[in-house]
């Protein structure tokens, strides 16, 4: 790596940015940044997508704002070793995508499965807050995937990430960012 291609991903790091395809080219950003910008997906369909944005904000309000599909969608597309993903730290076999795939249409399938065919993302907040309620307890007869309460886990876990482990997050806690004391593991 160059000195300035280095000292560009440093200070990149130091505010949360990955690395986004954009245009064809590689920036860094954040997932807000990701976000706000439209940066398409590398991986995630749009139905997957839909169900991550809705399930984050659900999981942890301010996720979607804080690009939680775009933070998820990256490093899934990145190699296992670089991520930064819950899945990683919890030993999650690779390829990660095979995990929040899975995990985001076992979702879906018992969203449809107990709401008329609606999919998380076109629940009412009380009721996706109801679902997750009950994933995380393992409640949610006719599972079909990655066991809930460690879907559960693993992205609150991302969505927490997301929302409070950026300089940002740690602001809007009123907690001074010192990165070289820094309780989270990602950022």
């Amino acid at each position: 790596m160059h000195d300035i291609e280095r000292r560009a991903f440093m200070k990149g790091a130091a505010i949360g940015a990955l690395a986004f395809t954009v245009g064809g080219a590689e920036v860094l950003l954040t997932p807000r940044a990701a976000r706000s910008q439209g940066v398409p997906l590398r991986t995630l369909t749009a139905a997957q997508a839909a169900t991550l944005d809705a399930l984050g904000e659900t999981l942890v309000p301010g996720a979607r704002q804080a690009g939680i599909l775009h933070f998820v969608d990256q490093q899934i597309s990145i190699p296992a070793e670089e991520a930064l993903l819950e899945a990683r730290i919890l030993n999650v076999r690779p390829p990660y995508a095979n995990f929040y795939r899975a995990a985001l249409g076992a979702v879906d399938r018992a969203s449809q499965a107990l709401s008329n065919g609606q999919p998380f993302a076109k629940l009412g907040e009380t009721e996706q807050r109801s679902f997750v309620d009950n994933m995380r307890q393992n409640k949610i007869e006719g599972w079909q995937g990655p066991g809930g309460p460690f879907v559960y886990l693993v992205l609150r876990s991302d969505a927490v990430d997301v929302v409070y482990g950026t300089m940002e997050g740690y602001a809007s806690l009123g907690i001074p960012y010192m990165p070289h004391i820094a309780p989270t593991k990602r950022w």
